[in-house]
């Protein structure tokens, strides 16, 4: 049992967690016909580095005190995070077939009661960031120096909420609390750019007081080197990611679909996309 980032285990390297994590996901997307799995496969370069390089927790011991904690804003990417669990060993991989059925510990959106590992219930966009933020000061008043990491979407760039908790995080300088927004450029109207969301993302952070970065969240080695100046700076202030990722990265024919919010796979299609995920298999 260890208390470091599991990137220390051996002879696993970040693209092949990248390639199991969309490999699982896939795998319950399957068993259901449906799912997020655009934003899954999105985001999977992310979780890996965020699961086997930056976050300290025990897999036996989901609770342990010491633990960074994850927290899921965004309750439907549910399928992304229960696949980088079973990679992680926090949820057995043979639970994959009951995905989202009746009485499942994964159920379609996530819901912290249920899973092992699943910090907070999300989905109702906005909140993540507030949750996270007084968990952050609740970790400095009893002196743990655990970090939270706060996994938002885009789409909650528009919401009051998290401004909000933005303008919080510098007050209390919560320099324990790292963001992470996954920018997709997909909502389930459109793109995030036409919505609120537009212009480099960066400096209005930056406006507010956050030391930020934003690099390509499908570039590992990018995003390795970001999420260690995350976590090493000094200064008494959070910090955000925004990591600019493609929807449906790895599968080139649904990468190729223009809505994919909720991206819409035919019964054929999952063991063909399987087939090309496997192809393309880290060595």
């Amino acid at each position: 049992m260890t208390d470091t980032p599991q990137s220390n285990l051996p002879n696993v390297s970040l693209a092949q967690r990248a390639w199991a994590i969309r490999r699982n996901a896939l795998l319950m997307g399957e068993v259901q016909g449906q799912g997020y799995i655009g934003q899954a496969l999105g985001a999977a370069d992310l979780l890996a580095v965020s699961y086997f390089h930056a976050l300290n927790y025990r897999p036996q011991d989901p609770e342990w005190e010491g633990r960074d904690r994850f927290y899921l804003s965004i309750g439907h990417y549910a399928i992304a995070l229960y696949a980088a669990l079973m990679e992680a060993g926090i949820l057995p991989d043979d639970e994959i077939g009951t995905y989202g059925m009746d009485d499942s510990r994964m159920p379609m959106s996530g819901m912290a009661a249920y899973t092992p590992g699943m910090e907070i219930t999300g989905g109702s966009l906005g909140h993540g960031l507030g949750i996270a933020v007084g968990a952050a000061m609740g970790l400095k008043r009893k002196h743990n120096p655990a970090f939270v990491y706060n996994m938002m979407s885009d789409g909650e760039l528009g919401e009051g909420s998290t401004w909000e908790a933005v303008m919080s995080a510098v007050q209390w300088q919560l320099d324990n609390l790292i963001c992470i927004v996954d920018f997709n450029d997909q909502q389930a109207d459109g793109k995030t750019t036409d919505a609120l969301a537009s212009g480099p993302q960066a400096p209005q952070w930056e406006a507010f007081g956050w030391h930020a970065q934003e690099v390509d969240g499908n570039d590992l080695d990018a995003l390795v080197t970001a999420f260690d100046a995350a976590r090493a700076l000094t200064d008494p202030k959070p910090r955000v990611i925004i990591c600019r990722t493609q929807m449906c990265k790895g599968v080139p024919f649904l990468e190729a679909r223009e809505m994919a919010h909720f991206v819409r796979v035919e019964p054929e299609e999952w063991s063909k996309a399987l087939q090309i995920l496997d192809e393309g298999k880290p060595t």
